[in-house]
């Protein structure tokens, strides 16, 4: 069992940064790949970011490629999503999530969800 809070959200404008961190407790969580998701307005969840439980491997959807990175802190467990050149697109609702695979993409392979941080870019 795992346990995910969200946090760092925010109001930013566009082109600017923020960070996000997910902190975990439970005694899986080293042993846990790690996602993340976002839901805009009207739309439906989508993944955005994966990490391995190493933190050797990690994945993205394409639009946040060269803009995003996850990364994980075992020791603290804490896992992050550090956002930059950030677009109005970008605004969601943006959730961490636990797996019990290596790397996954799909929402069913993630059966522990955090509550979710707003994220609002204005243009």
């Amino acid at each position: 069992q795992v346990q995910l809070v969200e946090s760092g959200g925010g109001l930013v404008q566009a082109g600017g940064s923020l960070r996000l961190s997910c902190e975990a407790s439970g005694r899986t969580f080293s042993s846990s790949g790690m996602g993340w998701f976002r839901q805009a307005p009207g739309k439906e969840r989508a993944f955005v970011a994966a990490i391995s439980w190493s933190g050797t491997n990690t994945y993205y959807t394409d639009s946040v490629k060269s803009r995003f990175t996850i990364s994980r802190d075992n020791a603290k467990n804490v896992v992050y999503l550090q956002m930059n050149s950030m677009t109005p697109e970008d605004t969601a609702v943006y959730y961490c999530a636990a797996s019990l695979r290596i790397l996954a993409d799909t929402m069913a392979d993630y059966p522990y969800w955090g509550q979710g941080t707003q994220v609002t870019v204005s243009s």
